[in-house]
Order: structure tokens, then C-alpha cells, then sequence
């Protein structure tokens, strides 16, 4: 029972963590069809901008600037870099983006340094919010959770109840019959470019302060965050929580399960053998945990392509 409590309210961390990442990328690559490499980029860039404000000024203030630094950054990178290869297709976005996560990984590592900067929370917020099996759970997990079901409610709101967010599905589904009502969809995309980004950036600055903020907390988290938009189904903000959400609990099951094969076949009475083959006979669950994400991904696209919460072609 320890293991199954412990190991869900960490998954669902996780999970809430990781939806606050590619929320922005669910706009981004739904609505816009951008394939951004560098979105984790911009999760990187919060932390250590909200690291420079913490250490200089204020904790408070890092969470407030770094969204704000971070989304007019994306502004400027799809106004004055994406919009001019757009016509030539994804594959030159994809390029595009690519370089510009390795030019921002080695800029933060010449300001910065190679190593983990010591961004951390105030004292004040060094507390337990609860203590369950007598561990201390942190406070701080929970706000981050808190943080991620805060980003999800505005932009449900924003998109499904208000008109702003008529415009963008609108400049989404019909760009064309959107630009003749007298909306500037450029301008459109450029916002959601911008507002994805600095999602991205305030998921950096709240996270950062927990996990390590260092160069490579870009390259950790990139490559899963696309796989929750392909599961969860591009442009659906709901598939991108339930996404982040079963990713995150399958993940942390999977580190503490120490099943094999040999195990099951000890069922059946095959498991001395099993484990005197050895190989893929004996390999546990945890020791391959991190490909967990990926097969779920698989299995998510022979069974639905579409995604979890996509619509079907």
C-alpha cells in the first residue's frame, strides 16, 4: 500500500510537471503545425532567468520575469526567424528550431558553466505538506502541481469561453476565412507562439527551483514532451493532461517494479531456467523504465493514430 500511495502522488507530480511543459507545444504544434524543437529550450531558459532574478532580487519576481522574458523571446523567434522559412515547409522549421535549442544549450553553458546553478526555493517553503507512511511529503511538489492545474483552467477558459480564443480556433481551422472576417492571423499565431513559450518558461522557473536547473534539463525533458503531444493528440489541451498524467504514473510505477520475465515464469515453474538463461530473461521493469514513455507512445499510435484526445482524420 506504501508503494502504491507514494508511488502515485509522485507520478501525478511528474505528470502535472510535464503537462506544464508541453501545454505550450500543444498550442504550438496543434494549432500551428511548428514542429519546435526548441520548446524545452524555453523551459530551460526560465529556470535560469528565474535563477538570475532569485539570487539578484526576489523568488516571487524570478516566477514573474521569467515567463514574461521567455514568451517575448518566442515572439521574436517566430516573427523574425519561423515566419521566414514557414513557406518552405516543416522540415525547415524543424531545422530551424533544432539549431536554436544547441545555440541556447551552449549560451547557458558560457554564462552559466557546464554545472547545476544552486536555484532552490525560500526556507519559508521548506516544509511538509503532509507526512504519509512517516514520510514528509514537500509542499513545494504539491504547489507545482497546483501551478500545472492553474495553467490547465486558464487556457481551458481562455480557448473554450472567451473570444480571444475564438480567434485562435478559428485562425486555426480556417486561416483563410479568418483573415477575410478582418483577423490579423499572423498576429494570432505570433501570440500563441509567444504565450506557448512562456508557458514553457514559467514551468521552467517553478520546476527549477525543485529538480536541478542545469544545461542539459532541456535534452532530459524535450524528447518526452513530444511524446505526451503524440499521445494525448495534437492540439487537445484534455489529451495533453491525460497524456502527462499516465506518462508520469507509469513511469514512477515502473522504476520501483523489479518484474521480469524470469518472475512470471516462476508461475509456471520455468523460472530457474529462465534466470539461468539469463538476458532479456532476467531484465526488470525498472532497469528499463525510461522506454516506458516511448512504448506507450507506440502502442498509442497502432491503436489510435490520431492520439488519446485527437480527432480522427
Amino acid at each position: 500500500m506504501e508503494f502504491l500511495i507514494i508511488s502515485t502522488l509522485n507520478g501525478v507530480t511528474y505528470g502535472l510537471l510535464l503537462f506544464m511543459v508541453s501545454a505550450g507545444l500543444t498550442l504550438i504544434f496543434g494549432m500551428m503545425g511548428v514542429l519546435n524543437f526548441a520548446h524545452a529550450s524555453f523551459y530551460m531558459l526560465g529556470g535560469y532567468i528565474a535563477y538570475t532574478v532569485a539570487t539578484t532580487i526576489n523568488f516571487w519576481l524570478g516566477l514573474l520575469v521569467a515567463p514574461i522574458l521567455v514568451g517575448l523571446l518566442g515572439i521574436f523567434v517566430e516573427r523574425n526567424l519561423l515566419r521566414r522559412v514557414h513557406a518552405y515547409g516543416h522540415a525547415h522549421e524543424l531545422l530551424l528550431t533544432f539549431g536554436l535549442a544547441f545555440i541556447f544549450e551552449e549560451l547557458i553553458k558560457l554564462f552559466y558553466g557546464d554545472f547545476p546553478v544552486n536555484y532552490s526555493m525560500p526556507d519559508y517553503l521548506r516544509f511538509p505538506a503532509f507526512t504519509i507512511f512517516g514520510t514528509d511529503y514537500p509542499f513545494y511538489r504539491v504547489f507545482i502541481g497546483l501551478v500545472a492545474v492553474g495553467m490547465f483552467v486558464f487556457l481551458y477558459l481562455l480557448l473554450s469561453h472567451t473570444r480571444a480564443g475564438l480567434v485562435v480556433r478559428a485562425a486555426e481551422r480556417l486561416p483563410v476565412m479568418a483573415e477575410s472576417l478582418g483577423h490579423n492571423v499572423p498576429l494570432v499565431f505570433m501570440g500563441v507562439f509567444g504565450t506557448g513559450a512562456a508557458f514553457a518558461g514559467l514551468a521552467g522557473a517553478v520546476a527549477g527551483a525543485f529538480f536541478p536547473t542545469n544545461p542539459n534539463m532541456a535534452i532530459e525533458l524535450g524528447v518526452i514532451v513530444f511524446v505526451v503531444v503524440v499521445v494525448g493528440g495534437l492540439g487537445s489541451l484534455e489529451g495533453s493532461l491525460a497524456a502527462s498524467l499516465l506518462i508520469g504514473l507509469f513511469s514512477s510505477f515502473a522504476v520501483g517494479l523489479d518484474w521480469s520475465l524470469a518472475g512470471l515464469l516462476s508461475w509456471v515453474g520455468l523460472g530457474d531456467w529462465a534466470r539461468s538463461v539469463g538476458g532479456l530473461f532476467t531484465l526488470t521493469l525498472s532497469s528499463i523504465s525510461g522506454t516506458v514513455p516511448f512504448l506507450l507512445m507506440l502502442i498509442v499510435l497502432l491503436v489510435r493514430p490520431a492520439g488519446l484526445m485527437g480527432e480522427r482524420n
